[in-house]
């Protein structure tokens, strides 16, 4: 294998621990600065507002009682173990997906640690339109979202490149 793929695995894990330093990052200021505050409006449509998600996506299973913590820890672990699979066997030959799937990687570990180190996922990200508010989200929602969008259109335009024979 070449030193230039290997660099560029590398480079997949490094854009996977830039996500997670900048989620925990902004987690931790939102957190600080926005704790007991009301939102702080950016745009119209637009603020920063703390939210405390105890569940999944959209706050899934957010009043399961605790056990959810435990599994979405564990489910968020397994999930890690396979993408850092997945990008070592797609990074010789796609790119594209390499670079979706160290994204997903990078948001799967951001929020991965909240869960752990304090039981839910700091998000502060909200938008909406008058009474109706999209659910709060943040960095490794947006990194595991473009990476999402990332591997379906890879499936749809196949941006894989084959094999040198």
């Amino acid at each position: 294998m070449s030193t230039s793929r290997i660099g560029f695995f590398i480079a997949c894990l490094v854009l996977a621990a830039v996500i997670v330093g900048v989620d925990q990052y902004t987690k931790l200021v939102a957190y600080d600065v926005l704790l007991g505050q009301k939102p702080v409006v950016i745009l119209p449509i637009f603020q920063f507002g703390l939210a405390l998600n105890e569940g999944a996506a959209f706050g899934f299973l957010s009043s399961a009682g605790g056990w959810q913590r435990t599994f979405f820890v564990g489910l968020a672990a397994v999930f890690s173990v396979v993408l850092l699979f997945w990008i070592w066997r797609e990074h010789r030959r796609n790119t594209w997906l390499s670079i979706g799937l160290a994204l997903v990687l990078g948001g799967a570990i951001g929020n991965m640690i909240d869960r752990v180190l304090a039981g839910f996922v700091i998000d502060f990200l909200v938008f909406h339109y008058k009474t109706w508010y999209f659910p709060a989200f943040n960095v490794a929602d947006v990194a595991i979202t473009i990476g999402a969008i990332m591997l379906i259109l890879d499936t749809f335009f196949s941006f894989e490149k084959p094999y040198p024979h």
